[in-house]
Formats: C-alpha cells, sequence, structure tokens
C-alpha cells in the first residue's frame, strides 16, 4: 500500500534522502508503492519547499495556528534527517521561514525532541586555553570583504576512484560561502582559475587568511607562491595562520566539517557529480540555513560585493622611489649594475620588482609592496629582511 504506517512524513523523508544519494526514481517507488507521479510531486515539493513540502497539503488556510504536537514533532524529526547537522536552533528557524504561521515550541525543546529520538550524538568539550596562551594577532572582519578564509577542505576518493581536493572559500563577517571548488591536485594553476572565478563575481578581499600549506605559502623568500604573489600584485595582503594550528581558522574548519558530512558521505562518482553536491550545499549554506551569530539570519542576508573589482589586464607594480626596475627571471634571478646573478624566488617569475641603492651600498630589493632584503656587491650575496613569519604584506 503507499506509504508505511510509521508516519508519512518520516517514509517521505526516507524517500527523498535516497534519491538526494542517488538512488533511481522506478526502483524507489516499486519498493514503497507509489507510482511514479506520487513519487516526483513528493520530490519537487521537497525541493520547493524543504521537509514541509512532504506534509500532506490540506483545503484549510495556509497560515494554521495550531497543529497536533505528533504531527509537529514528526516534522521537526523529518528536517532533523535531511540536515543531520542542524540544532534545535537552526531548524526552528528554518522552518518557521518555510511556513510562516507554523507555530514550533522553543528552540530548546526541539533540541530535546531530537535528544528523546536518539537524533543528537554527545559531543566532547573542547578543553579551555591555559591562561598564558596567547592568541596571535589576527584581524577580526567588522564588515564583508574584509577577511576571506581559504583552504582545502582535504582531499578524499571519489566513486571512481580518483581523488578530489575540494578548495573554499568564505567571508569571515558574513559567513558567505564564497566558493567551493572540486579540484584534482592542489596545484596553482588550478587554484588562480578558481580564485579569479570568485574575484569576478564578488570583487577583491582586503585580506585573505590562509594556512602555510601549498600553494598559499612556501619555505622560500618571505614564504611566497606564485598565488600569493599575484594576490599581491591585486592590492590583498595574505595572513598566514601559525604552523599546526587550524583553531586560527576554527570558523572556515567548522564549515568544513559540515560540508564534509554533507556531500561526502557516500562521495560523488566522478568530479561532475561531486561539484553539483557542492554547489547544492552551498546554496543552502548561504540562502536557507540561518547563522546563531548572525543574529539568525543567513549568509546571503549579510553578504555584499566588494567595491573592489578584478582588474584587467592586471596592473604593474609602481616604484616612483626606487632606482630601477627589474624583471625576475623564469629561474628566479635578477641581475643588478655590476653584479653576478642574484637568486630570489621562483614565485615571481616574470614578475618586476623595484631596486633602490642605499648609504652604505647595499641595494634594497622590493615586490609591490614587500621590501625582500638587500644585496651587498662587497660580499655578493643576498640577505633576506627577517618578517612577520604570519602575513605578506599586499
Amino acid at each position: 500500500m503507499p506509504w508505511k504506517v510509521s508516519h508519512p512524513v518520516s517514509e517521505r523523508m526516507q524517500f527523498v534522502v535516497r534519491l538526494q544519494n542517488g538512488e533511481r526514481m522506478t526502483d524507489l517507488c516499486q519498493e514503497y508503492g507509489i507510482s511514479r507521479k506520487t513519487g516526483y510531486k513528493f520530490w519537487e515539493r521537497f525541493k520547493d519547499h524543504g521537509p514541509v513540502g512532504l506534509i500532506d497539503e490540506s483545503r484549510a488556510p495556509k497560515r494554521v495556528a495550531r497543529r497536533t504536537a505528533a504531527a509537529i514533532e514528526e516534522l521537526i524529526v523529518a528536517a532533523r534527517q535531511a540536515h543531520p547537522n542542524w540544532g534545535g536552533r537552526t531548524l526552528k528557524a528554518v522552518l518557521e521561514r518555510q511556513q510562516p504561521g507554523l507555530l514550533l515550541p522553543s528552540a530548546g525543546t526541539v533540541s530535546d525532541i531530537l535528544k528523546r529520538r536518539g537524533l543528537v550524538a554527545d559531543r566532547r568539550r573542547r578543553p579551555a586555553r591555559r591562561p598564558g596562551q596567547a592568541k596571535p594577532f589576527l584581524t577580526v572582519p567588522d564588515a564583508p570583504n574584509e577577511v576571506w578564509a581559504v583552504d582545502y577542505k582535504g582531499q578524499f576518493r571519489l566513486g571512481n576512484g580518483k581523488y578530489c581536493y575540494p578548495l573554499t572559500a568564505t567571508d569571515l563577517h558574513s559567513r558567505f560561502l564564497l566558493g567551493v571548488q572540486a579540484l584534482e591536485s592542489t596545484d596553482d594553476e588550478g587554484a588562480r582559475a578558481t580564485f579569479t572565478e570568485i574575484f569576478r563575481e564578488y570583487g577583491l578581499p582586503q585580506i585573505i587568511r590562509s594556512d602555510n600549506g601549498s600553494p598559499f605559502a612556501s619555505t622560500g623568500l618571505a614564504g611566497l607562491t606564485r598565488l600569493s604573489a599575484w594576490w599581491m600584485r591585486l592590492g590583498i595582503t595574505h595572513q598566514r595562520t601559525q604552523p599546526a594550528h587550524p583553531q586560527q581558522n576554527g570558523q572556515h574548519e567548522r564549515m568544513h566539517r559540515t560540508l564534509k558530512a554533507e556531500t561526502t558521505r557516500p562521495a560523488g562518482q566522478n568530479p561532475l557529480q561531486q561539484q553539483e553536491r557542492f554547489d547544492d550545499f552551498r546554496r543552502e549554506f548561504n540562502e536557507v540555513r540561518p547563522h546563531q551569530a548572525l543574529d539568525m539570519k543567513t549568509p546571503a542576508e549579510m553578504h555584499r560585493p566588494s567595491e573592489r573589482q578584478l582588474p584587467d589586464p592586471l596592473p604593474e607594480p609602481e616604484y616612483p622611489l626606487h632606482d630601477d626596475v627589474l624583471l625576475v627571471g623564469s629561474e628566479g634571478h635578477i641581475r643588478l649594475p655590476r653584479s653576478p646573478q642574484v637568486f630570489l624566488s621562483k614565485a615571481l617569475a616574470g614578475q618586476s620588482v623595484g631596486v633602490r641603492e642605499q648609504q652604505d651600498g647595499r641595494w634594497l630589493v622590493t615586490f609591490a609592496t614587500l621590501d625582500l632584503g638587500t644585496f651587498d656587491p662587497q660580499v655578493r650575496g643576498f640577505q633576506p629582511l627577517p618578517a612577520d613569519p604570519h602575513s605578506s604584506q599586499g
């Protein structure tokens, strides 16, 4: 017979979840004993309205003041099954937005229902930070596009056996998820193409925060990479967290845990299928799911594109106070007057640097706004300048 007797909302929720996981409509309709027309009806209603769309439609007015406690509880349970990482406050806010006039219990009661139904796992408390463990200075954004956080979520295997490396970017003020791109590696080319697309759509941030891994940072001169050198050309400051301190980018890391749980278990069969899951997650994360830190607003309600647009063509750095401008060779070298080749960094290959002779006879070498070091003709050696190990000025 159509739908099982336990509760139709729960059965329909299981039905659409299995559809989301890639099972065939025809097979599921046969198993549940319903027609394909009915199956597609509830699939479309779920895509349009979420779990609320799985409730039997009524001829009663849309704005219903009361529902039976059992129906409300089943609605909450069904929404939680569709979104296993949403807490009581988030579920309440989303359901009330989807169906104005629906009277739900408090967020605390919603959480109690989830616990009673075995839908909440106990979480270990993290140890408090010990006195004297001062946090390093990291910019706290006051507006959108002041600080973006970027990272790779961590590779995992797709259904076809190949690895996927998701590159993510978030605006830390609005929590707006700017991009999630399924890449085949962590090379500079894929990362630059991804950021080019993000910059074209949302403009440029003031600061990009990353860890010290490739392709964001290196162990070479000033920690530069081709990617971070490009950011500096665009006037973006690159801010790096301390090594082995992912908690310094904690907000972004928490998003990663949710992303992994909701899009990779199981993983897509191929990069295109996986990218579709990432795109669906990003839409829901930005436009549907409210955040407590945003006063239960969604990231899309808080974010706005940057006024700084991606320039085309890319402007060359200007060095009005320097004696000369030199082009860094393909192997990372420059040639100063009356001096042999001086190695800087392969990350600067093809870039222009400014050089200025100082009073002591040494030459100061600068890229964009960052002083890299000095060359001493007497000893024919280049000495990098000490710099903040966690920041490259843009």
